[in-house]
């Protein structure tokens, strides 16, 4: 008899509800075009005969090697359904990455959105598994009975790879009963943020959606906007992200900090090459906004606001990010206290969430009635987080996964006592809201035994120097501190930041040397992790002789 993962089931159930409602669309060229949850219902449907006449096994892996799309979401829950495996590949990472981690999870079958990246993996890996593209998969398969072996909480859903900042990726498990447990509190805090501030029927909330489904941190959302029956529109062409983002005006969309930080600065800039009275209103609110959060508001202060309010602040919104917004939802690295309050200044809340793909993508979640600005918010119900040695976030819960694929010495090193080791550096306040502080593994270690988090002095050079892509702080075994600065910037730009940052660091905080690089990195160049993160050590490597430059150079002065 055919037993379906009870969340799967609970996720055709609401389609079943919305058969002849839009519930998933995409938009390529500012059109959009979408399914109902019946068509999506009959999209799986073909997809799982098709993948049943394959003759695989309980327990199988399969490979998704696809961009985002209608037809990626299809496949996803036919192969859940199957009671297979489904192992995530990123459509963005090299070839030879792809091939890594397809060797590691050893798939029975592929299923590729195209024959370009059939061919990438070929060109690589000639002996890999069978592939087969979605217009095979969507023609479906006649005379299939869809009848799969029983799927239990304890068996594996998917095989999601990790980012890699150090060393290779490496496959984590989710179980049916680690994602049914997200599932479920994503939507107790979806419907606590969207009940009490939509407009519109609960369930009928418009999702942008441009994130890759291979995050964890995204695929848990798109499930959760499925179970809520929400209509999710799926960027297709990241050049485009804040044209659609206008066309489609969404209510909520999932962010990354690297894409805020990017508006807020292209705002600045926009308006300063303007100039005028609205650059005059705008400058003077924003001032007027930091005192106020402060604690230092001047006379004065409330007029600017009410007029950058009534005359500048509606069009920024409308130009931005479209007129409907309620509210954004940000995750995969720390959000800075600025551009949060940025957001807030222009009416637009800013929601954080932290988490780890070994946590089912969340730890915690901003309780929208109860924001911090900093902070990432409380843990999610039915799960503990306290600190440990170094000030490491431990986590214990439901939501843990069991351990990672073909690697037990390195899952016995991440979970031991009940615990799962962060990794990441962390405080936590009285009222039970966290703040990341960074990576345990990034501590830099200077000569002289001080130990040092990168990131805190990382966001408050960029902080003076809106013009750097990234900012990336050096030292480890040295006697001092130096950077590297990426983007479009002057050495006297950069002397001017330091020149403003020094000062409120002790002496060996400081840094004392840079190095201006114009090429931002990225991630085709592999300097990148695929959700945007430096691989600091990749970046030492091959930065090594202009690193040994900076510590030479300040020497010989």
């Amino acid at each position: 008899m055919s037993t379906l993962i009870p969340f799967i089931g609970e996720i055709f159930s609401q389609l079943q509800a919305s058969a002849d409602v839009r519930i998933l669309a995409e938009i390529r060229d500012g059109e959009i075009t979408g399914v109902t949850g019946g068509e999506l219902l009959e999209l799986v449907h073909k997809a799982r005969t098709f993948i049943a006449s394959k003759g695989l096994k309980k327990g199988d892996r399969c490979g998704l090697l696809a961009a985002n799309s209608i037809r990626w979401v299809a496949v996803d829950l036919a192969l859940m359904a199957e009671g297979l495996i489904v192992v995530p590949l990123y459509s963005r990472q090299s070839p030879a990455e792809l091939v890594a981690m397809m060797k590691d999870s050893t798939p029975s079958l592929v299923c590729c959105g195209d024959a370009a990246l059939r061919d990438g993996i070929a060109q690589v890996w000639p002996e890999a598994p069978p592939q087969c593209f979605f217009d095979e998969i969507f023609a479906g398969v006649d005379g299939i009975q869809l009848d799969r072996p029983q799927v239990g909480n304890d068996s594996p859903v998917t095989i999601i790879y990790t980012s890699g900042t150090s060393g290779e990726a490496k496959g984590v498990v989710l179980t049916a009963a680690t994602v049914g447990f997200m599932l479920d509190r994503t939507a107790e805090r979806l419907e606590q943020l969207m009940s009490s501030s939509s407009s519109v029927p609960a369930g009928q909330d418009r999702i942008f959606h441009y994130l890759p489904f291979t995050f964890a941190a995204s695929w848990i959302a798109l499930l959760t906007f499925l179970k809520r029956r929400s209509l999710v529109t799926i960027n297709m062409d990241l050049a485009k992200i804040a044209t659609d983002m206008r066309v489609v005006a969404p209510d909520y969309c999932l962010n990354v900090p690297q894409l805020l930080e990017r508006m807020r600065r292209a705002v600045d800039e926009q308006l300063w090459q303007t100039g005028g009275v609205a650059q005059g209103i705008y400058s003077r609110a924003k001032g007027a906004w930091a005192r106020k959060h402060e604690g230092q508001a001047r006379s004065g202060d409330a007029l600017w606001l009410g007029l950058a309010n009534a005359l500048v602040f509606p069009a920024i919104r409308k130009k931005m990010i479209g007129r409907n917004l309620k509210a954004l939802i940000c995750g995969s690295a720390p959000l800075s206290a600025e551009t949060q309050l940025y957001f807030m200044m222009l009416g637009i809340r800013v929601l954080q969430v932290y988490g780890l793909t070994e946590t089912t993508a969340i730890c915690t979640m901003d309780d929208p009635n109860r924001v911090e600005i900093g902070r990432v918010g409380p843990a999610i119900p039915g799960m503990e987080m306290k600190l440990g040695d170094h000030d490491e976030i431990l986590v214990r819960g439901p939501n843990i996964f069991p351990g990672y694929w073909n690697r037990p010495e390195q899952t016995v090193e991440a979970l031991h006592d009940g615990w799962f080791h962060t990794g990441d550096q962390g405080e936590v306040n009285a009222a039970g809201n966290w703040r990341i502080a960074g990576r345990i593994k990034n501590l830099i270690v200077l000569g002289s035994g001080h130990k040092i988090s990168p990131e805190p002095i990382e966001s408050a050079i960029i902080k003076n120097l809106p013009q750097a892509q990234q900012v990336v702080v050096i030292g480890n075994g040295r006697g001092y501190l130096t950077a590297i600065v990426t983007g479009s910037v002057a050495s006297e730009q950069v002397q001017a930041a330091l020149d403003v940052v020094n000062p409120d660091l002790p002496h060996y905080k400081q840094v004392r040397a840079f190095y201006v690089r114009a090429e931002a990195f990225s991630i085709e160049s592999g300097m990148l992790t695929v959700n945007g993160k430096l691989k600091r050590d990749v970046i030492a490597a091959r930065m090594k002789n202009e690193i040994e430059d900076m510590y030479r150079v300040k020497q010989a002065v």
